[in-house]
């Protein structure tokens, strides 16, 4: 190991005494020990009994929480969890310090095995969606249905704006950015990150902005905040030079699921041309094209991506008709289901799946 690379915490004996993880209302948070890692799971009651069960993964920094407007929105359609990955939100590191793409996608595995849920609706977003395609490709049993809100997945012309977030991967470089941040408020951090991340940050509410700096102030008590940071970044990166069966392309290409695909127009992480190619290699997809939304689409715009995501239930039937939808819609074809200031700009669905 590098005498630069950060250490691997291991994540036994090594939890301060933080502040508690914010809950909504409506929500609950369990732990789920399971080989090698323990995850922190949120989830909400279901509105009924019966309801068809989904499991949402966030990106790389974010949590579960990130899901937390969608899985509301989706109440009373879906039996919702929202798993915080190894290392992230209130999940401790995993043991074998591992923060792959595999690794996370093995840790989601486990525990859909370990619940006996299977097949989900899966959701993920950017990092998360490198996780679910995984998923989706080595264990097509466990996953119904695939939505993705900007996947990282591999792209040859890397956004200018998304070059630091990939340095973080690179040995030595987070020690030298958490010195030179040093004096950054938590505040700060929140608001670049919101800059980075939102298509329009004026967005999001002043109660969202406070909780979202009181989240960022427990994580930073943490010991292992840039060590899961780096190695996840890491893993993003290694994911993307891999070739052959294991490349996250030609995984794509293996996903049996219907997809759904969500990109935004002002995205400065994935870019937004990424989402034709995304639409071609998974065979069964159906594309979201929000122009006004940013990275985190289900956080901007959580009424309009759960509109397209009753379509997707509709169609494979785990959903009645779907109220106002395109006249002849079907596999393959469909219509947001709001526009304008709602839909972030001109929203559209379009079918791409043979």
């Amino acid at each position: 190991m590098s005498s630069t690379e950060l250490p691997s915490v291991p994540a036994a004996s090594v939890l301060p005494r933080v502040s508690p993880v914010r809950v909504a209302e409506g929500e609950r948070l369990r732990s789920v020990r399971l080989p090698g890692v323990t995850l922190t799971v949120r989830s909400r009651p279901p509105a009924r009994e019966g309801l068809p069960p989904a499991l949402y993964v966030h990106g790389l920094g974010g949590s579960s929480q990130n899901w937390s407007a969608l899985m509301l929105e989706l109440d009373g359609v879906l039996d919702g969890e929202a798993v915080d990955l190894p290392g992230f939100g209130d999940s401790p590191p995993p043991d074998d310090g591992d923060y792959s793409v595999t690794a996370h996608a093995r840790a989601v595995i486990r525990h859909l095995d370990a619940a006996g849920r299977g097949p989900v609706h899966l959701f993920g977003n950017s990092l998360g969606g490198a996780v679910a395609t995984r998923v989706a490709a080595v264990r097509p049993d466990l996953v119904r249905t695939l939505t993705l809100v900007s996947p990282a997945l591999p792209e040859l012309r890397v956004q200018r704006t998304a070059v630091p977030t990939g340095l973080l991967g690179v040995p030595g470089v987070a020690a030298l950015f958490t010195r030179f941040t040093k004096e950054w408020t938590a505040e700060q951090r929140v608001r670049g990150v919101m800059a980075l991340c939102y298509g329009d940050p004026g967005r999001v509410s002043p109660e969202a902005f406070r909780h979202a700096v009181e989240e960022l102030e427990r994580r930073l008590r943490l010991p292992y905040f840039w060590d899961a940071m780096t190695r996840s970044a890491r893993g993003i990166v290694n994911a993307y030079t891999l070739g052959g069966q294991h490349g996250l392309w030609r995984q794509a290409e293996r996903v049996l699921a219907p997809t759904l695909l969500i990109y935004g127009g002002r995205d400065q992480l994935v870019g937004y041309r990424m989402a034709q190619k995304a639409a071609r290699a998974f065979r069964d997809s159906r594309l979201l094209s929000l122009p006004d939304a940013g990275h985190v689409a289900m956080m901007e715009y959580p009424e309009t991506v759960g509109a397209a995501v009753r379509e997707l239930l509709a169609e494979v039937g785990d959903l009645g008709p779907v109220r106002g939808a395109a006249a002849g819609s079907g596999p393959g074809s469909g219509a947001a289901g709001a526009t304008g200031a709602d839909a972030g700009g001109d929203s559209a669905v379009t079918g791409t799946g043979g």
